[in-house]
């Protein structure tokens, strides 16, 4: 498949991302200095079940663009997908940050920042169906050398 450069476009600048975090993380500690019109601190304000179904609705949005093809839409919906994201982490104190290190994580473990069988963690060991997410676990990291530190809650899908 032959490269095409000519439509890529090339972001300089702060990383949107987490600006976008420090900007809601300032809204939820100093809710008195927000501007009435923000739309940011109204969804905020409306609670979290609110900000999930906003990243359902965006994910729809987007798998919609994908499939009608028009790739202009579909930039608008994924950059609105990843704003209501965003929101949503912050509001769990999930920084951009702890999701990239979750997907350096997979690619030192699988070869590529994949998305994880639904089964079991591959790298948790061989499949013996002890670890299906239906038992509480710690959290766990990992090591510069890949190895795991710790079993991962997950939950069944």
């Amino acid at each position: 498949m032959k490269n095409d450069f000519r439509n890529m476009v090339q972001y300089i600048g702060p990383d949107p991302l987490r600006s976008l975090h420090e900007a809601v993380q300032t809204l939820r500690r100093e809710p008195s200095s927000v501007p009435e019109a923000s739309r940011t601190a109204k969804l905020l304000a409306q609670g979290r079940a609110r900000m999930a179904r906003k990243v359902g609705e965006e994910a729809i949005e987007v798998a919609i663009e994908a499939m009608r093809g028009d790739r202009g839409a579909l930039v608008m919906e994924a950059a609105d997908l990843l704003y209501n994201l965003v929101v949503l982490l912050a509001d769990f104190d999930i920084s951009p940050d702890e999701i990239l290190a979750e997907l350096r994580r997979r690619e030192l473990a699988f070869g590529i920042a994949e998305k994880l069988p639904k089964s079991e963690d591959p790298a948790a060991g061989p499949a013996n169906g002890s670890n299906n997410g239906s038992t509480g676990g710690s959290t766990g990291g990992v090591e510069a050398n890949g190895q795991k530190t710790g079993s991962a809650k997950r939950c069944k899908r």
